[in-house]
């Protein structure tokens, strides 16, 4: 697959009017800065602002304006070739060069000095003459989301799909600084989920010495980071919303810990500490009278209590039906050396892979109402059915049919083809693997594949999947297999057909599954 610009983890450093219309101040922010992103291993960008200030700024608001803005643009005014002597220190410093245009005219300015990304202000948020310019440009994009409702961010990420753009958002709050009753950081992982395919930053307004803001953006899943850098002289005051070098490390360190204290979206293998701490508590089985060999052990003849020692049955191990090996004398531990466990029911399998079934589901976003059926299909017996097997979730069968199709993660499905229904799988959730008349297919969710009669066809996950069947009219018995002993199976031997997830349906059935 084609890949995108790397968004992932950047710290942009606004410069912006920092620079105080001074190159040697300029320099001195960059390299500062720069020190500081090097010395904390991060990948660190400096973004500059430009405006083309004839054009930009009316004739008439020159001299004197009400608009606060004008005075201090006028002020720190650079020219191009100065901000050419700051790129210049960028790249030195192994930064990553950004800058946001507020015209057109910069736009093509940024192009010609082969600045790497363009940023998108909230204030130019709707500002379609300038987007439209900047999509042309061919650069990566991020647009910050300050003072947008959620129709203005739809029609940006609409704007810029549509342009082949690269492109990430910024969560951002255009008041400076941030009250705390104005952070909104949910707002990260809404964005997130309402626009699953990019990666979504915070670009942040706060009192520099405020470090629990960055801390709650990491847990809620931002992926590159803002705010604006200065240094402050004895002539110079920076205002309250920009950092120091020496803050800016404090902040990124802050972030690290964050980074740690989240940890990983997948579950872990606890921790041997973890491990042997919860065993220090647990609760083992101890004989409360002699047990023979031979004896089959039953509740009334043993106990659970503190301390659970290695090798010893856990009292969260005990069931009717085992059986000691040994002579277990009273107020010892039955070790699991001592005793014969009994045989599982081969349903238990399944049973099992009910509670993962839902949970991946859950995971994928897909409800469902009380009112379906489920054929768990396990080709070769019940207890395969995790390595061979799928959960097929019947929602309506006329002369359409649908299906939400499970698999967990390794199950695979036999080869083979149906006499009569054309089928199209959609992938929901997780990577389907498909082999089709002899062509491998790799399926990411939103794709689909038509499968025509007689065409045969097997699937299989490493992810676990979710996806849709969407056919016509089901037929029992309309699947022929490649494996000739899966045809001379009756289809309770290869499925297990219960309504909803079968809660009752599977206990009452015997060991064998029939």
């Amino acid at each position: 697959m084609e890949r995108g610009y790397d968004f992932k983890d950047l710290f942009i450093f606004d410069l912006a009017n920092n620079h105080q219309g001074d190159v040697q101040h300029g320099i001195r922010i960059i390299k500062e800065v720069g020190e500081v992103a090097n010395k904390e291993g991060i990948r660190g960008a400096l973004k500059f602002q430009f405006r083309q200030l004839e054009t930009f700024i009316h004739a008439e608001h020159k001299n004197s304006s009400d608009n606060k803005h004008i005075p201090r643009f006028l002020s720190t005014r650079l020219s191009k070739k100065e901000f050419e002597i700051l790129t210049e220190e960028v790249e030195k410093k192994s930064l990553i060069s950004i800058c946001t245009p507020f015209d057109e005219e910069s736009v093509d300015i940024i192009i010609g000095m082969g600045i790497k990304i363009l940023k998108v202000a909230s204030c130019s948020a709707k500002d379609w003459p300038l987007l439209e310019k900047i999509a042309e440009s061919g650069k990566p994009v991020i647009f910050s989301t300050g003072g947008l409702v959620l129709k203005d961010i739809d029609n940006l990420v609409s704007f810029f799909d549509h342009r082949g753009v690269e492109y990430a958002i910024m969560h951002c709050v255009s008041i400076y600084p941030i009250p705390d009753i104005n952070f909104n950081l949910n707002q990260i992982e809404m964005l997130r989920n309402r626009y699953p395919n990019r990666l979504v930053g915070w670009s942040t307004h706060e009192d520099p010495n405020e470090l629990s803001a960055v801390q709650i953006a990491v847990a809620k899943g931002a992926s590159l980071y803002e705010r604006h850098v200065g240094i402050a002289t004895e002539k110079i005051k920076l205002n309250s919303y920009s950092s120091t070098p020496e803050q800016i490390m404090n902040w990124i360190k802050t972030y690290k810990k964050a980074k740690i204290l989240c940890g990983s979206t997948q579950r872990p293998e606890p921790a041997t500490q973890e491990i042997e701490s919860i065993n220090s508590l647990n609760r083992g089985i101890y004989a409360k009278m002699q047990i023979k060999p031979g004896e089959n052990i039953s509740r009334d003849q043993i106990y659970f209590a503190m301390p659970y020692t290695e090798g010893q049955l856990i009292s969260g191990k005990w069931k009717e039906g085992i059986v000691s090996l040994e002579n277990i004398e009273k107020d010892t531990p039955l070790l699991i050396q001592q005793i014969q466990y009994p045989p599982e029911p081969a349903r238990l399998v399944i049973q099992r892979a009910i509670h993962e079934v839902k949970a991946l589901l859950n995971e994928a976003r897909v409800p469902l109402n009380s009112e379906f059926t489920i054929e768990y299909s396990h080709h070769y017996g019940m207890e395969n059915f995790r390595d061979t097997g799928a959960a097929l979730i019947g929602c309506i069968n006329r002369t359409y049919c649908k299906k939400i199709i499970v698999q967990l993660p390794n199950q695979k499905h036999p080869s083979h083809y149906h006499k009569r229904k054309e089928e199209t799988f959609q992938v929901l959730h997780g990577v389907l693997n498909v082999e089709i008349d002899g062509f491998y297919r790799i399926m990411y969710p939103g794709e689909t594949l038509v499968v025509l009669p007689g065409v045969w066809h097997g699937f299989w996950t490493d992810t676990g999947v979710v996806f849709e069947e969407i056919s016509t009219t089901h037929y029992n018995d309309d699947s022929v297999y490649k494996d000739k002993t899966i045809n001379k199976m009756a289809r309770f031997q290869r499925k297990t057909v219960v309504d909803h997830w079968g809660r009752f349906q599977l206990v009452a059935e015997d060991d064998t599954g029939k």
